[in-house]
């Protein structure tokens, strides 16, 4: 949840008995330490930090001008420039020394990572700092990857969930697991504890991961209008709408698959079959700059509004008293067994 967790809302998690977690793969090293200093001055609980661990993206000039020409219209909509030419946002962790040097500074209790691994190098420094390591897993062959690195545990992202895929190669066959099947793949194969994540939005949807063997559940969308989140309003009305009922899988926001409320812009990726999307997070460069050309517009169908499946059931309350609701959901479900 880069760009929507906050410091703020990671405590109050942390503080009601869950482990909130706030997403820095979307800033750069100094930016994250200022969030976890935050952090640590709203909680004494354990925390994670989610980094990316993405293949650096290859620029082709010739590619990202025409997909900037194909956005043009779009741009032009709105009354804003067309970028000039796009750039990688995001460093991903694989490559970046600075966040690797803060990290083993600040020592944030959990650190987990998405879209593959850092070197065994980069593992072994930060258990060496005494920091519990997770990564995602979209199959069971990513799943073994994961645990022969060593990593303590192993988020089972399903195919339901919001956001982007974990997959480590976006570019390679996607079994297309859901959660519950791949939760039980992985807890009947592997020995490290499971953490279900996707379409999960109550007490009873975490029972039922546990009861598949899953040491834990990883909930988002459920925490997207917590006011302690940054969503925008636009968000949050489409999220408590019935369009929230109609999510898409697309790459055409970032270049990578990413599940997203259906809107104006996932409407593009038929238009864009023709064309090869940017490699993310270059394409999300151009994403990112025409929702903003959006918003100043008083039109919210541009963004990125990554949510999972099961979002129709999303609750709008404060962090700590969602964290209390699904405690009790969860018990209710698990007694009735």
């Amino acid at each position: 949840m880069a760009g929507i967790s906050t410091p703020a809302m990671a405590a109050a998690v942390s503080n009601a008995g869950g482990l909130g977690s706030i997403g820095v793969g979307n800033v750069d090293a100094e930016r994250a330490r200022v969030q976890i200093t935050a952090l640590r001055a709203l909680t004494q609980r354990p925390f994670n930090v989610n980094l990316f661990c993405h293949v650096p993206a290859i620029p082709d000039p010739h590619n990202d001008a025409e997909w900037i020409k194909f956005l043009t219209p779009r741009f032009q909509k709105f009354g804003k420039p067309v970028p000039g030419q796009l750039k990688e946002i995001y460093t991903s962790f694989v490559a970046d020394d600075a966040m690797l040097a803060m990290l083993l500074q600040e020592r944030p209790p959990v650190v987990s990572f998405h879209f593959g691994l850092p070197s065994a190098e980069r593992i072994k420094a930060l258990h060496a700092a005494g920091i519990v390591l997770l990564a995602t897993a979209t199959n069971l062959d990513e799943g073994r990857t994961i645990a022969a690195a060593g990593i303590d545990a192993i988020v089972a992202q399903g195919f339901e969930a919001g956001g982007h895929r974990g997959v480590f190669d976006p570019l390679a066959p996607d079994e297309c697991l859901g959660t519950l099947a791949l939760t039980r793949l992985l807890a009947r194969n592997l020995s490290c504890p499971i953490i279900s994540a996707g379409g999960i939005m109550d007490g009873a949807g975490i029972a039922a991961c546990l009861a598949l063997g899953a040491s834990a559940a990883q909930l988002g969308t459920a925490f997207i209008c917590c006011p302690e989140s940054t969503a925008d309003t636009g968000f949050r009305n489409v999220l408590l709408s019935v369009a929230a009922e109609h999510t898409v899988m697309t790459t055409v926001i970032s270049g990578r698959p990413a599940r997203c409320i259906a809107n104006q812009f996932t409407a593009l990726g038929n238009e864009a079959k023709h064309l090869k999307i940017p490699d993310y997070p270059i394409a999300y460069d151009a994403g990112k700059a025409l929702n903003s050309a959006a918003l100043a517009a008083g039109e919210t169908g541009f963004g990125a509004q990554w949510v999972g499946q099961a979002a129709p059931l999303a609750r709008a309350m404060p962090a700590a008293l969602l964290v209390a609701e699904l405690q009790f959901e969860m018990q209710q479900a698990l007694t009735a067994r």
